[in-house]
């Protein structure tokens, strides 16, 4: 069963296993929201508190944010609890919906991560290359560090969408469903 789905779905070993990965992943991930708290409470009591706040708890607090964002799409495709048009969804028969997520996941999204996923190891690449910092004087080293979010999470968001894959071909052609 997908774990987002409210109508109860027969189990699909191999993207059942998939899911339980993406989403363990997700829960690990989901920590950088509690550190962003801390960080942003801080940079608030260092400024408002004391006069001065600190460059580099801004950047990183837009680093953590992205990492949760950036990550948290393939954990809401596990879920399957990402935007589609429910109101047109929803009035289709179960297995037209999993011919029309087929469709969309081989014509629409495949081609959208290999695009952000290729582009994103260049950028990456050329950050490290350059060994990348923050421009400014007392931000974060690494730049190219929080770049590689970009082809990680993208990834996690390739497994996500395979599993989704798998489970709609199956029980699509699984008799009885």
């Amino acid at each position: 069963m997908s774990v987002g789905t409210s109508v109860q779905e027969p189990p699909v070993p191999v993207a059942d296993w998939l899911d339980k990965w993406v989403l363990r992943s997700g829960h690990v991930i989901c920590w950088t929201y509690a550190v962003l708290v801390v960080v942003i409470i801080a940079q608030i009591v260092l400024r408002y508190g004391f006069g001065s706040g600190l460059i580099v708890l801004e950047e990183l607090q837009w680093h953590l944010y992205a990492v949760g964002v950036m990550f948290g799409v393939a954990y809401a495709q596990a879920k399957d609890a990402h935007i589609r048009v429910d109101l047109l969804h929803m009035r289709l028969s179960r297995n037209t919906q999993r011919i029309w997520e087929i469709i969309g996941i081989l014509i629409f999204v495949y081609p959208f991560i290999a695009v952000v996923f290729f582009n994103g190891l260049d950028f990456v690449y050329d950050s490290w290359r350059i060994n990348e910092t923050s421009d400014a004087p007392l931000g974060l080293p690494w730049r190219w560090l929080i770049k590689s979010v970009i082809p990680l999470s993208f990834g996690l968001l390739f497994i996500a969408v395979t599993s989704r894959l798998i489970r709609d071909t199956v029980l699509l052609f699984r008799r009885g469903v």
